[in-house]
């Protein structure tokens, strides 16, 4: 969760990157209304867990500001307008499509609307486009996220988020380069593309670009990039342009995450995922072929339904198999609406104990990838917390750095969680 305030209007953020992004066109939107002493809660859906986090920072926000008027968008409000309605804190609830225009902040309650229009929520599988929305800064963040895509044409079992950002939809590509070259001309270094389900990019446009060809297209017509990311991809939709961005562009970054989410054939079909193990071990061979030292990053659920010892077991093995450096676990947590909500269950314990047993699988492999970074020169973008990013998405401690800034060091060794520093070389760029 972040909080961030812009004159009269703070938000509340949770959640992925894309909605970080969109919570600073939130503010623009709702600046330009010219709302006052308001609260937007920008929400996340992906786990009960997220839910009930915004639920508990909605009632903490009324007790802080009694007297500021609270909205509530963003994909739980999407999927549960009328339980968040119902909340005595909340004033207003506006559906993902309607939190990015500032029509909608005109027409809340501060503005005389009657308690009978609470809720804004339409129909998000009548969205059809993805406008371009141009960020120029994105607060309290180094990185310049930039959105390329939204929604998800894929049904995996276990996911609401299809129903919170409708079906996929792309921005073009002229556009995306408009919104990059802003962000560098604001001293954003690092761009990262963000997106629902960014390796789908392109399918709805003219000419069907794919996500591989707009990295290469940015690269090339916004020189001024240093580097370039990509927020979380599924390895079974990637390009021949990613391929060869992997192995000839250094500006973009030897790091991926990837929507594993788990390692058996079996569960993944009851996902409804689309790709299988092999598959996911031979991406990671392939990129490592062409770019050898290649770090990945990975999501991945414990104790779907169904899963077996074995299965669990197969969820390990394929995070060693591939040697994922920054593993994601999440326990399983059933979303009503979902196919996988009405599969047998497994127990709350047994769940937990497993997303245990994979986590210190993780905090294994971390360790092991920490310690291949030992003696290595570095090259890292500090963050604001005393903290940086290497290239492969390592963490690094950098007391006494400047937020924003390129530099290259010397890496010392770590300390389970994240690089320690021996020394530091002048700054590549202020």
């Amino acid at each position: 969760m972040t909080s961030a305030r812009q004159g009269a209007v703070e938000v509340i953020t949770f959640g992925c990157r894309l909605n970080t992004y969109e919570s600073e066109v939130m503010k623009a939107e709702a600046a330009k209304a010219g709302l006052n002493n308001a609260i937007l809660v920008n929400t996340c859906a992906v786990t009960s867990e997220a839910v009930r986090q915004a639920r508990q920072a909605i009632r903490r926000a009324r007790r802080e500001n009694p007297e500021a008027c609270i909205i509530v968008t963003g994909c739980a409000a999407q999927t549960e307008a009328q339980n968040f309605a119902d909340m005595p804190e909340v004033d207003a609830v506006l559906g993902n499509e309607e939190k990015l225009k500032a029509e909608h902040y005109r027409r809340l309650p501060d503005f005389g609307v009657s308690a009978e229009e609470k809720v804004a929520v339409n129909d998000i599988m009548s969205v059809t486009e993805t406008a371009p929305q141009m960020v120029a800064h994105i607060d309290g963040h180094v990185r310049g996220f930039l959105q390329v895509q939204n929604g998800c044409d894929h049904r995996c079992t276990f996911c609401i988020i299809p129903y919170g950002r409708g079906n996929s939809r792309s921005v073009p590509m002229g556009a995306v380069v408009e919104q990059a070259r802003k962000l560098v001309e604001n001293g954003y270094h690092e761009v990262v593309l963000t997106g629902v389900d960014a390796t789908s990019y392109g399918a709805d446009l003219p000419g069907t670009p794919t996500l591989g060809l707009l990295a290469k297209t940015l690269l090339k017509q916004v020189p001024e990039i240093l580097r370039l990311r990509l927020s979380s991809i599924d390895s079974i939709e990637a390009d021949s342009h990613l391929f060869d961005l992997i192995a000839d562009e250094p500006r973009f970054m030897p790091h991926l995450h990837l929507s594993l989410q788990h390692g058996d054939d079996m569960i993944l079909k009851r996902m409804k995922r689309r790709h299988s193990r092999a598959d996911a071990i031979a991406f990671a061979e392939q990129v490592r072929r062409l770019r050898p030292g290649f770090a990945f990053g990975a999501d991945m659920i414990a104790g779907f339904p169904t899963e077996t010892e074995e299965m669990a077991a197969n969820s390990a093995r394929l995070a060693e198999e591939i040697g994922i450096a920054h593993l994601h676990v999440f326990p399983y947590s059933p979303r009503p609406g979902t196919p996988a909500a009405r599969m047998p269950q497994l127990d709350r314990t047994l769940v937990k104990a497993r997303a245990a047993e994979l986590r210190a699988v993780a905090d294994r492999l971390q360790a092991m990838h920490l310690a291949s970074h030992a003696g290595t020169l570095q090259k890292l973008l500090v963050e604001r917390n005393e903290m940086a990013h290497t290239e492969d998405f390592t963490l690094v401690a950098a007391p006494g750095m400047t937020p924003g800034s390129l530099i290259e060091v010397s890496i010392g060794g770590h300390n389970g969680r994240h690089l320690t520093i021996a020394s530091a070389a002048a700054s590549a760029a202020d």
